[in-house]
């Protein structure tokens, strides 16, 4: 089962959806720059490999809920995010901001 739905933070929108997988859920909340997902993220990847793509994204690691994905802590994020001032150990939402 999938769920989306839309978030308001300090009157910016973002799309929110979870991926209700066997024995896992995935999380992510977005926007038109950029996104923070659950711990299935592969930063590394997204640095190495598709680094042409510049993706905005943070990984927060230990996550059950969308809720508990915008107050967690970012266990890691993209050198892309780094220029939009999104650090390691920002929470979810305050990296969101950064992404308007």
């Amino acid at each position: 089962m999938i769920s989306t739905e839309t978030l308001t933070i300090q009157g910016h929108i973002f799309n929110a959806v979870t991926v209700y997988l066997p024995k896992t859920t995935l999380l992510t909340i977005s926007n038109d720059i950029g996104y923070i997902m659950c711990g299935a993220l592969d930063v590394g990847l997204l640095n190495e490999r598709l680094a042409d793509r510049k993706i905005v994204a943070g990984r927060a690691v230990g996550v059950k809920t969308i809720d508990e994905l915008l107050k967690a802590p970012l266990e890691s994020v993209t050198f892309e995010a780094e220029k939009y001032g999104i650090v390691k150990g920002m929470i979810g939402e305050e990296a969101l901001l950064k992404m308007i």
